[in-house]
């Protein structure tokens, strides 16, 4: 067997011209088997959602909609949403939920059996942990955690308690992409060596940093939680905190997370890397947001790589990734194999080449990551989820790593010498200044941040002799909002 050239076939265009595939924002969802017994008999599933501004209304409709579940109380800091959200289910299940602004009464309330947890980044760790601890089944958002040591605290606790936690990366449900990874780790594409995600989402600019009032009916102490007390600095409260590194992740920790998901998913790795490298920039304009638009990152697994990619300017890059797609958005993975590729930009569907081109098989198909929370709460039993909370730690861990590796990086120009470690680095650094240019960015003006490689301990979740790197695997908390530090 030869090793498939990576450098060769990506710049060979016509390979992808059979993975045009459109993506969808949404998962493609289908209906799934019924649940099965437990919660009292054929007592339907009585469900919390926290938080319903922007994915939260996913959860209010899917669960509301669920023949095994009920949604008896909403949650959201921001009471103006209360009204519609309380019309939204009470369209669907008949019966209205209760509102309520602060999440601790949901914790406290024993007639609820599940939670689920659609709120900012920065409070997915502790909203989950205080759940479990009353006792509540739990389906948090992606990142499941604002930082490493948040995730892993997050498993902890799910075993301690025996409780239910599942993760939304709703891929793992669907049949299409079960299907393309169980190709993969059945070896038909040969050993994968090599795993690349791609987030290019266009993200214009939130507007110069300014000082907003908090919005009338935001309880914004509850929305700060475990984030230090600051004021509002950006024009719109709601989403663009996710370019704010007290409550966000950038669009690593945001749409990227699910593409990073199922890169790790193919490699078939269960742990987290050894080594992390991370370089970019918020290049295209000047705004409040503090995470990068522009970033590539580097995950070293020994014998496997990974390879996550982030662009989030106009136009696109003259590369084979969008010489089958139109202006704007990609989103999605290639694996590389020994005998072959695997592409995939849909959270359903993928394709498999031979190193030619050539079509072998594609998959496609949806499914019900919902349903699938609400099998496991009645069986009990973790390994009936399609995304357990210990893959979401991991997942997630490796958007915060790539993540630190960036912020630790120092200020250089594009022009200087640049020590980036390996070839797969070096060609996406590459592409990414090609992209940088295509969308007008003067990179002979311009300094990249440049992090440093990062040796780290996958078993002990620490960096290798690194106290400075160490300190941003977990945060400073609010008092009142300390997370709990063992289960």
């Amino acid at each position: 067997m030869t090793m498939l050239s990576r450098r060769g076939f990506l710049q060979d265009t016509a390979l992808f011209a059979a993975a045009a595939a459109v993506f969808a924002d949404e998962p493609v969802w289908s209906e799934e088997v019924r649940s099965v017994k437990k919660v009292g008999a054929n007592d339907r599933i009585h469900v919390a959602c926290i938080g319903f501004h922007g994915q939260g209304r996913t959860h209010l409709r899917n669960f509301s909609a669920l023949p095994d579940s009920i949604v008896t109380t909403i949650c959201d800091v921001d009471s103006n949403l209360a009204d519609a959200g309380i019309r939204l289910i009470e369209s669907r299940q008949k019966t209205a939920p209760k509102y309520v602004q602060d999440l601790r009464r949901i914790m406290d309330d024993k007639s609820i059996d599940a939670v689920s947890i659609a709120t900012p980044n920065h409070w997915h760790a502790l909203a989950a942990i205080w759940a479990i601890q009353a006792g509540k089944d739990v389906y948090v958002e992606k990142p499941v955690s604002h930082n490493v040591s948040e995730g892993r605290r997050i498993v902890d606790f799910a075993r301690r308690h025996g409780r239910i936690v599942q993760t939304g990366t709703q891929s793992r449900s669907n049949e299409g992409m079960r299907q393309a990874i169980d190709f993969l780790h059945a070896g038909k594409l040969g050993p994968i060596h090599l795993a690349r995600g791609i987030c290019y989402k266009r993200r214009g600019s939130i507007g110069p940093k300014t000082t907003t009032p908090v919005p009338k009916g935001v309880d914004y102490n509850l929305w700060l939680g475990p984030a230090p007390y600051k004021p509002i600095t950006r024009r719109r409260f709601h989403y663009d905190w996710h370019w704010f590194w007290d409550y966000g992740n950038g669009d690593l920790g945001n749409q990227g997370i699910h593409e990073m998901d199922k890169a790790r998913w193919g490699l078939n790795r269960h742990t987290l890397c050894n080594a992390v490298f991370s370089a970019g920039g918020r290049f295209g304009y000047k705004d409040a947001g503090e995470t990068a638009n522009t970033q590539i990152c580097f995950f070293d697994y020994g014998d496997y790589q990974l390879v996550f990619e982030v662009r989030g300017l106009q136009k696109k890059c003259r590369d084979p990734f969008h010489k089958v797609m139109k202006p704007g958005n990609w989103i999605g993975n290639i694996w590389y194999g020994t005998e072959g590729y695997m592409v995939s930009n849909s959270y359903s569907s993928a394709a498999a080449f031979t190193p030619k081109g050539e079509l072998i098989q594609k998959f496609n198909g949806g499914g019900n990551h919902y349903a699938n929370f609400l099998k496991a709460v009645r069986s009990r039993k973790h390994t009936d989820l399609h995304a357990d909370i210990e893959d979401g730690h991991l997942s997630s861990a490796l958007c915060h790593l790539g993540n630190i590796s960036y912020r630790l990086g120092r200020l250089v120009p594009f022009t200087s010498k640049l020590d980036l470690p390996g070839k797969e680095p070096a060609e996406s650094f590459s592409r990414m200044v090609d992209h940088l240019r295509e969308n007008g960015v003067a990179i002979e003006k311009t300094p990249v941040r440049l992090g440093p490689r990062l040796a780290f301990d996958p078993t002990r979740e620490r960096f290798v002799d690194n106290a400075e790197a160490d300190k941003l695997l977990t945060r400073d908390y609010r008092k009142g909002f300390v997370l709990p530090a063992k289960a």
